[in-house]
């Protein structure tokens, strides 16, 4: 019974972790006066295939001519806070013929969005017709790690221990006692 359970939470909890998740993303202009976020997009996105993200609903933002920059990310609406990192991209990216690319990083664990950012790519008719915005899922991976030295020896006072450096019979005694052990045992000739 208790097996069965067990195995049943962990099947709920890998379920859980694996279906898709949706971010709402909001626009924000950075104005003297003050500007409340609309909605630019939702994304819908699997944290463990970041490939087949995709853009679920978009609203090209309605931004006063006066606004030079904007603000991207996610807003929650109720507590009037934004949630997760927030980017400030310039109104260009919104501009005719710019497609805006909606770029998620995620947590690699939990699969929540860190930050939501846009950027406008250049279309080009002649080469594709695909002239939408696209999600891009980013997933945060661990940095390299630093290869370190030999550590430094302290002596109980806290001082830097000086090593000697070993003698050239001290480095090389079992090479001597092989060719003495050699020379002791290789000979007999018969008459």
């Amino acid at each position: 019974m208790r097996l069965s359970s067990l195995l049943s939470g962990l099947c709920a909890a890998t379920l859980a972790l694996a279906a898709p998740r949706t971010a709402q993303i909001y626009v924000q202009p950075i104005l003297t006066s003050t500007s409340s976020p609309v909605p630019l997009a939702e994304v819908a996105y699997d944290p463990f295939s970041p490939d087949v993200a995709q853009i679920v609903t978009y609203e090209h933002p309605e931004l006063p001519a006066e606004s030079s920059l904007v603000r991207v990310g996610l807003y929650e609406t109720k507590s009037a806070t934004w949630l997760a990192g927030t980017t400030v991209a310039s109104t260009e990216n919104f501009a005719k013929g710019y497609s805006p690319n909606i770029l998620l990083t995620v947590d690699r664990i939990g699969g929540n969005v860190i930050s939501a950012a846009v950027k406008g790519v250049a279309i080009d008719a002649g080469q594709t017709r695909d002239f939408g915005p696209k999600a891009i899922v980013v997933v945060e991976s661990m940095g390299k790690q630093p290869e370190l030295n030999k550590p430094i020896v302290l002596s109980p006072e806290g001082k830097k221990v000086e090593e000697v450096e070993k003698t050239f019979l001290q480095k090389y005694w079992y090479l001597l006692a092989i060719g003495a052990f050699l020379l002791i045992s290789g000979g007999g000739g018969g008459s």
